[in-house]
C-alpha cells in the first residue's frame, strides 16, 4: 500500500480565535483515542473477539477514515487520500460510499499495521486542522457542524475501545489487566437476602417532553422533541447492586424460565448463561468479576454490569418491578439537574468501573456515569424523524429495528459525552457493554 507523506500538524495558534475552541476539542478527543490505546501491544490492538467488537487498531483507523472521507475529501476537492484502499478497510456500514470489509473478518487485518495507522492519524489530523484554517467563512457553519458530528463518533468508538479490550483480554486464559489502576476495597462478604432495600422517586403522569432540548450537539436519533404522556411511576432511586443481582442468581434465576422473555429464555438455554458476563467462582462463597484491572471479588454494593435485556427483563419480573421506557426516564433525570451528571465531574480513568451508590445521598443518583440503563422501550424513530441528508443519514436510522434503548451513560462513556435526550441502543441479547438496571414499579 502507497501512501503519501504524513502532513505536518499546524499548530492550533494558526487556526481564527472564533475557530480555535473546536480546533482544541478536536485535538482533545483525537489525543485521547491514542491514550485508551496506549497500555495495548500490537497485537492486542489487531485482534477481534467477535463481530460485534471491533479491533482497537481498526477504531483508530475508522475514526480517522470518517474525517477524511467526509470532512477532508468533501471541503478540499483537491485533497489527496492516504491510502486509496483504506476506504474499504475502514468503511463501517455507509452503502452510499462503497463497498467495505466484512465486518466479522475486521481482527484479519494484519496490514496496515498499528504505526501506519498512527501516521494515517497524524496526517488527517494535519489536513483537518488546515483546512479549519483556511476555510472561507461563508462554509464554516457546515464544516463545524460535521466536525462536531465526527468527535462525538469518535467518543462513541472511545467506548467501544474499552469494551472490546474486555471482552479482548477476558478470552485470554490468563486474564491479564488492561491497566492496573487500583480499584476501591471490595466489601467482606455479606448474606445476601431478596428484599429490595431501595428509595423510589414518583414520575407523575402528564404531558411530559422528550427529545433533545435544542442547546448544544444532539444526534439525529434524539430529534425532533415531541410530547409524550405518562402515567404515575416509580422509579428506583439507584441502580441494582451486584449483590442485588447475586440474589436472583441464588434464587435459581437463570434455571426458572417463568421469569424471561422466549428468546431470552432460548438465549440462557443455548448460551450457557449463569450469571452476567465476566462473572466468575459462582459456587463460592464471594463470586468473583473480571475488570479492565483483573480478576477481583464481586462488590456487592457496586452495580452489577454487563447484563443483557433479556436479563435485565428477568430480573425485573423477579423483583415483582419492571424495567422504566425510555420517557419515564428521561423525564426522571431532566428534572433531577445537571449535579446527577456525575460524568462531567469525574476523571477519565485509566480502567473504567462502575462505583457503589452514595449511601447518604436521598434521592436518584446513579442516572449517568456508572452503567447503561436498559429501558422497556424499542429503538423507535420519534414522530416526524428525518434522517439527515447524504451519507451521515446511515448514521442512526436504518437501525431501528430489532434494537432497545439504554439509557444515561457508563463509566467508560467520555467526558462532554453524556445528555438526558441520549439514545443509545444495543440488541436484547448484548452483553459486552457497561449495561445494567434501573427498576421501576406502576404507581
Amino acid at each position: 500500500m502507497s501512501s503519501p507523506a504524513v502532513l505536518s500538524v499546524p499548530p492550533v495558534a494558526l487556526v481564527p480565535a472564533e475557530r480555535r475552541a473546536l480546533a482544541t476539542e478536536f485535538e482533545r478527543v483525537r489525543r485521547h483515542s491514542l491514550r485508551i490505546a496506549e497500555p495495548l501491544s500490537p497485537e492486542d490492538q489487531c485482534v477481534q473477539s467477535m463481530p460485534d467488537a471491533s479491533p482497537v487498531k481498526w477504531h483508530l483507523a475508522h475514526t480517522t477514515w470518517f474525517f477524511e472521507r467526509l470532512v477532508l475529501q468533501v471541503w478540499q476537492p483537491a485533497y489527496t487520500v492516504f491510502d486509496a484502499g483504506f476506504d474499504r478497510l475502514f468503511n463501517s456500514y455507509y452503502e452510499s460510499l462503497g463497498e467495505r470489509h466484512p465486518r466479522a473478518q475486521r481482527g484479519l487485518l494484519t496490514r496496515p499495521d498499528a504505526a501506519l495507522v498512527r501516521r494515517y492519524r497524524a496526517h488527517v489530523d494535519a489536513g483537518v486542522l488546515a483546512l479549519m484554517a483556511e476555510l472561507p467563512a461563508a462554509e464554516w457553519e457546515a464544516l463545524a457542524e460535521r466536525l462536531v458530528l465526527g468527535l462525538h463518533h469518535e467518543q462513541q468508538h472511545q467506548e467501544l475501545m474499552y469494551t472490546d479490550v474486555k471482552h479482548l483480554l477476558h478470552h485470554n486464559p490468563l486474564w491479564p489487566a488492561y491497566a492496573t489502576e487500583p480499584l476501591p476495597g471490595v466489601p467482606a462478604p455479606a448474606e445476601v437476602l431478596p428484599g429490595m432495600a431501595m428509595g423510589w422517586t414518583r414520575v407523575a403522569a402528564g404531558l411530559s417532553q422528550a427529545g433533545h432540548a435544542g442547546e448544544g450537539f444532539a444526534f439525529d436519533n434524539e430529534l425532533p422533541r415531541h410530547a409524550t404522556l405518562l402515567s404515575d411511576a416509580w422509579l428506583a432511586d439507584r441502580l441494582v447492586s451486584c449483590g442485588e443481582y447475586l440474589a436472583f442468581v441464588r434464587d435459581g434465576g437463570y434455571e426458572r424460565h417463568e421469569f424471561w422473555f422466549s428468546d431470552g429464555w432460548a438465549k440462557v438455554r443455548s448460551e450457557g448463561w449463569r450469571a452476567p458476563l465476566y462473572w466468575h467462582d459462582l459456587d463460592a462463597a464471594h463470586p468473583t468479576v473480571f475488570t479492565l484491572s483483573g480478576l477481583r471479588p464481586v462488590d456487592l454494593l457496586e452495580p452489577v454490569a454487563h447484563v443483557s435485556y433479556y436479563e435485565a427483563a428477568a430480573f425485573a419480573q423477579w423483583a415483582q418491578a419492571r424495567l422504566p421506557t425510555e420517557f419515564e426516564w428521561e423525564a426522571a433525570c431532566t428534572r433531577v439537574g445537571p449535579e446527577n451528571m456525575p460524568e462531567a465531574m469525574r476523571s477519565e480513568a485509566a480502567a473504567p468501573h462502575p462505583r457503589a451508590a452514595n449511601p447518604r445521598r436521598i434521592g436518584l443518583q446513579q442516572m449517568t456515569g456508572e452503567v447503561w440503563q436498559w429501558t422497556a422501550s424499542s429503538y423507535e424513530a420519534y414522530p416526524g424523524y428525518r434522517p439527515l441528508p447524504g451519507a451521515v443519514g446511515e448514521y442512526n436510522g436504518k437501525f431501528m429495528v430489532g434494537q432497545r434503548v439504554l439509557r444515561g451513560s457508563s463509566c467508560a462513556t467520555p467526558a462532554g459525552h453524556t445528555r438526558s435526550s441520549y439514545r443509545n441502543f444495543f440488541p436484547p441479547e448484548a452483553r459486552w457493554q457497561f449495561s445494567g438496571i434501573r427498576l421501576a414499579k406502576n404507581a
